[in-house]
């Protein structure tokens, strides 16, 4: 691949995540500006005006502080996850988001309210994160790593007493988490796989095919007579 269609594929990985990423700040923007708060849209487990929040959660953020260190991530595990699986990064981002604030709704408390892409920056983390490492490819597995080390430490984000604590959402971070592992195993079988290196037999059989077709092997040499093999000194007095 060269410089431009690397270049060309980098950006284009990059069009929905930011396209999200925008859709985000507007929001906050739009409250910020007619001092509105969306938080009511957000999604409401156990009931049914909460489920208009599967769709909207992603979009709506408590604070400027809870935007800002989402968008980064959006971007980021977004753009990697174009990049790296584009024939499936439309499927795992709409199944991640759909079926993470579901689970979200199943497991919550009616009396809570979630806002905020956690769940599914947390599911498209953990499906990077093992879709690498079950496939074997060389290089899905340092984006992985790549992903440990940049987002490992999401992991406490998924238990409830370190949750609660800072009012996090810990089911939406383990809804999200529980799918993109699901999504990394269902989908193993596509997208990118192991590098696997095949010897041509066929290119090793016709090599050397350009050569003259009438012109001898080496090996194919007769053997000399003994005239042939004759030497002659010839003296000078």
């Amino acid at each position: 691949m060269n410089e431009n269609t690397d270049r060309k594929k980098f950006f284009g990985s990059l069009a929905i995540p930011a396209l999200l990423a925008a859709l985000m700040l507007v929001v906050k923007m739009v409250e910020m500006a007619f001092s509105v708060d969306f938080s009511s849209y957000g999604l409401i487990p156990k009931t049914t005006k909460g489920l208009w929040g599967i769709l909207t959660m992603p979009f709506i953020h408590g604070s400027w502080e809870h935007l800002l260190t989402n968008i980064p991530a959006v971007l980021v595990l977004g753009t990697a996850l174009y990049y790296c699986y584009p024939t499936l990064a439309n499927p795992v981002m709409l199944v991640t988001w759909l079926t993470s604030g579901l689970l979200t709704w199943c497991i919550g408390s009616p009396n809570s309210i979630h806002v905020g892409a956690s769940a599914l920056i947390y599911g498209i983390n953990l499906f990077l994160i093992i879709s690498g490492f079950i496939r074997g490819n060389r290089q899905l597995i340092v984006i992985s790593l790549i992903m440990v080390f940049l987002y490992g430490g999401f992991i406490w984000g998924m238990i409830p007493t370190l949750a609660k604590l800072q009012n996090i959402s810990w089911e939406g971070h383990l809804s999200g988490a529980i799918i993109g592992v699901v999504l990394a195993i269902v989908l193993r079988k596509k997208g990118p796989q192991k590098e696997t290196h095949h010897w041509d037999d066929d290119q090793d059989e016709n090599e050397g095919s350009d050569d003259d077709p009438n012109e001898k092997p080496y090996w194919d040499v007769p053997t000399p007579t003994n005239e042939e093999l004759t030497v002659e000194y010839h003296f000078r007095h």
